[in-house]
């Protein structure tokens, strides 16, 4: 079986556009499940995801929860 390097595409989507999307966060666990392992490459975009996120230049963008409503942001006093 090739490789698909679907993960690495998300990741650079991620990476490019500055937010980790819901749609791109299902696409990198549907990703992972249908292959039921991490290829080395998509493993180092993954860490390169996670360190971004660290250093604060990658925004999550909170998704819908568990009935279809907006996850409501924290309130900061």
């Amino acid at each position: 079986m090739a490789p698909t390097f679907s993960i690495r595409r998300l990741v650079e989507q991620a990476l490019h556009s500055g937010l980790l999307t819901p749609d791109i966060e299902q696409g990198i666990n549907s990703e992972l499940s249908r292959l039921g392992y991490l290829p080395i490459g998509d493993s180092e975009a993954l860490e390169l995801l996670m360190y971004e996120m660290d250093e604060g230049r990658i925004r999550l963008v909170p998704g819908l929860g568990i009935y279809g409503e907006p996850i409501q942001q924290p309130v900061s006093t």
